[in-house]
């Protein structure tokens, strides 16, 4: 069996892994998306260490990183180019989900590997609001990749 054959994850579009050092924001992305998705299935780190490590060993991946790059190492830009390192890991969406608006943050991010970029606002109205965007925008990207190939995509007409 080849590497690729030993590594090959089945993905699990209903399992979310929030890279979150905050315990109070933790709760929030919890509160927000068990009211907005009540289906989907969270896992929590609070630490950097050993993400990629962590999926790469998982027998089912999550189909969502939501990652919040300011953790306390500084290394929320390592993860994220760990976890693109890895081939095995390509599947796997990673949303940046960060309280800065700053263009040099936004562009390292998308450099290091990131599929989407979502500021994290204080309000928790508009924190809801912005999550459930970020999470109704992945899962419907999801649906229509998968639709895509399996041939049951709508003709555009």
């Amino acid at each position: 069996m080849n590497e690729v054959q030993q590594h090959h994850q089945r993905v699990d579009r209903r399992r979310i892994l929030v890279v979150e050092p905050s315990a109070e924001d933790a709760k929030t992305i919890e509160q927000a998306l068990s009211r907005t998705h009540p289906h989907l299935r969270l896992e929590f780190a609070s630490r950097e260490d050993g993400i990629a490590e962590r999926l790469l060993a998982a027998p089912t991946l999550p189909g969502l990183v939501l990652l919040n790059v300011h953790l306390p190492e500084h290394q929320g830009h390592a993860v994220l180019r760990a976890i693109r390192s890895h081939p095995h890991l390509s599947e796997v969406t990673v949303v940046v989900f960060t309280p800065s608006t700053s263009p040099t943050e936004v562009d390292s991010c998308y450099q290091a590997g990131a599929d989407s970029y979502v500021y994290k606002p204080v309000n928790f109205a508009l924190f809801r609001t912005a999550l459930k965007g970020a999470i109704d925008y992945w899962q419907d990207s999801a649906s229509r990749i998968r639709g895509s190939l399996d041939g049951s995509c709508p003709t555009p007409r």
